[in-house]
């Protein structure tokens, strides 16, 4: 993992591969020139005053996500100086958008990859500033490299290794306060949610041929230990015997069995409980109902989901968070077969109601609904559940926002707010009564499809039948930004992205503060 300071050293004496200031453009009547921002002032000294003009003849413009990179003049003990891009500068006196900090320090970061130690002099004028280009430097730092040879073994002795570069090894933050209190828990902070982060894109990133049900649950059971976390796995012996027909319905069409994983994390000060509920869906063919070519290339991501819940739990732990934190990782496979589960059989769920299965490749919500029915025992103050669920949901929103529904208003827009607060691109959406109607069967108490229009608030509308009565509970559908095909952008890579994980911890943060919304 990469490492992280808050270095006391100036921007021209830090000994590094490379230092990271920040560009943006102009405001006011210098409206479209480059600026430098705060953070860059020994830099551009070093430049002898000329660094805009050099970045400006380059064809820096300061939009966000641009990058610039020049050799470093005598007086810095950096080589090389990268500039990055922060949009609009703010009015007089303003200070930079969290975001903007954020994406900036994880584009550069990702740009310095193989680099042993870079320092970022962005601007800082508050903690929370220093936390987020902690943590954008820290996601955008990330690389998925477990399945790249570090050597080419067919290649001549004297050959270079033609392996992946490793990810940047160290992040300096300049400008912040290493010795104050406030500082050094924004860095603990930073450090802790982005390495659970990227755990959790490591997880979504992993091929399904080595990253299922029970392998998923030993990765668990392993991080419970090691963060105080108790973790229950309940097997496919312990699911028969509960009567979770949802999860085992799903899964009985593969060659390896499904888990339903519980991980709890408590605080013997809490006064309030919040449960996570995540689909785990390791790899989904679509079941009989197979999916179409070109849909199953990218379906190892299924549990982003359960990731999520998972490295939500085990931050909450890292932090010491008031509040008790419970997950549950609803694991399967959805694979045909001879004993998979057809359209129109009809499971017993473990709230004892009846689904008449229409559609196989519907199958997230039928492993969510027992999870669901099982957090609701408990009895928590909240749900929250987050699935990769529907195709609907991105056909309405896009690849980069997710969308929020709930039984409680005030709930739903508590967790709009938080996500915009910590930059997740998130909307509300609703659950409209008519829907439901379009669930109904002549064999079950419920079918798992409804209207073709609306799929993603239907999806909504099954898993809200399974909460328990007088729970306040969220349905998190982040099909579109759990798994990014593009391009890499800011500190977003490609692959697995790490959604709702900032969200969650966020929100388990402000329950332990006794703000749940």
């Amino acid at each position: 993992m990469t490492a992280l300071t808050l270095s006391t050293a100036g921007a021209a004496t830090l000994r590094a591969d490379a230092l990271v200031v920040g560009v943006a453009k102009g405001a006011g009547s210098k409206s479209g020139d480059l600026v430098l921002a705060p953070g860059a002032e020994a830099v551009d000294k070093a430049f002898g005053g000329k660094l805009a003009a050099v970045l400006a003849t380059l064809g820096a413009s300061g939009a966000e996500g641009e990058l610039t990179k020049v050799p470093a003049p005598e007086g810095l003990k950096a080589p090389v100086v990268v500039a990055a891009g922060l949009g609009a500068a703010p009015e007089k006196n303003g200070a930079y958008d969290a975001e903007a900090l954020r994406r900036a320090a994880g584009a550069a970061a990702r740009s310095l990859a193989g680099a042993k130690k870079a320092g970022f002099a962005l601007p800082i004028a508050s903690v929370e500033d220093a936390e987020a280009i902690a943590e954008g430097a820290l996601l955008g730092a990330y690389a998925f490299t477990a399945y790249q040879a570090g050597e080419n073994k067919l290649a001549p002795k004297d050959a270079k290794a033609g392996g992946p570069k490793l990810p940047l090894a160290e992040v300096a933050v300049l400008g912040a306060k290493p010795r104050d209190k406030a500082f050094k828990a924004a860095a603990e902070r930073a450090l802790a949610v982005a390495e659970e982060i990227n755990r959790a894109r490591d997880l979504v990133n992993t091929p399904p041929n080595d990253l299922y049900p029970e392998s998923f649950a030993a990765v668990a059971t392993a991080a419970g230990k090691e963060h105080g976390v108790k973790v229950q796995v309940f097997d496919e012996k312990a699911l028969v015997k509960g009567g979770f027909g949802g999860i085992l319905g799903v899964g009985q069409g593969a060659a390896r069995g499904p888990r339903l994983v519980k991980l709890a994390y408590t605080h013997p000060k809490a006064e309030k409980t919040l449960a996570l509920v995540g689909k785990g869906i390791t790899y989904d063919s679509g079941g009989i109902s197979l999916k179409p070519a070109g849909h199953n290339e990218t379906m190892k991501c299924d549990m982003a989901g359960a990731a999520a819940v998972f490295a939500t739990v085990v931050s909450a732990a890292r932090l010491g968070l008031r509040v008790n934190v419970t997950g549950w990782l609803a694991l399967a496979e959805n694979m045909p077969s001879g004993s998979a589960t057809r359209p129109g059989d009809v499971l017993r769920m473990y709230s004892g109601k009846t689904v008449e299965v229409l559609n196989t490749d519907a199958e997230g919500r039928l492993v969510l609904a027992d999870a669901l029915t099982r957090a609701s025992e408990e009895e928590p103050d909240a749900i929250v559940d987050v699935a990769t669920l529907t195709g609907a949901m991105v056909l309405a929103l896009g690849n980069r926002t997710f969308g929020i529904m709930a039984n409680d208003d005030a709930f739903r827009t508590s967790i709009h707010e938080i996500a915009d607060e910590v930059g997740e691109a998130s909307w509300p959406m609703p659950l409209p009564a008519d829907l439901r109607k379009g669930m109904d069967s002549p064999t079950a108490d419920i079918a798992n499809m409804g209207e073709r229009m609306g799929g993603g608030l239907v999806a909504g509308l099954f898993l809200k039948e399974f909460v328990g009565e007088g729970i306040a509970w969220a349905h998190l559908d982040i099909a579109g930004p759990a798994f990014h095909e593009g391009a890499p952008y800011g500190y977003t890579p490609k692959g697995g992205t790490g959604s709702a994980i900032r969200t969650l911890v966020r929100l388990a943060e402000r329950t332990a503060d006794g703000d749940l919304g």
